[in-house]
């Protein structure tokens, strides 16, 4: 069994909502539905409410803060780590090295 710290389980989701945010604002495509990532959006707002102390990591800490899960809109789309992020996950997609989540 593989255990996660809340900071690492905080860095994931930011990094999924910074990501599926991108393909869906920038790319104008999608992978996962709006139901998936409204709840990983919400477990977000969730974890950073309980644990304010894990909300500096030096991982778009800025892009971050009074985070509500209502929108990722405002997120940085056009980053290039992001950027490039999304589109590598696009093309694992469309060549088939994983299914739909």
């Amino acid at each position: 069994m593989i255990v996660r710290t809340i900071q690492e389980v905080i860095k994931q989701r930011r990094t999924q909502m910074l990501i599926h945010s991108c393909i869906y604002y920038e790319l104008n495509d999608n992978i996962v539905d709006d139901h998936t990532w409204q709840r990983w959006a919400d477990e977000l707002q969730k974890l950073q409410e309980a644990h304010p102390e894990h909300l500096s990591m030096g991982f778009y800490d800025s892009s971050f803060i009074d985070w509500d899960g209502a929108t990722g809109a405002h997120l940085p789309h056009r980053d290039a780590w992001v950027m490039k992020k999304a589109m590598d996950l696009l093309e694992m997609r469309d060549t088939g090295k994983f299914s739909k989540m």
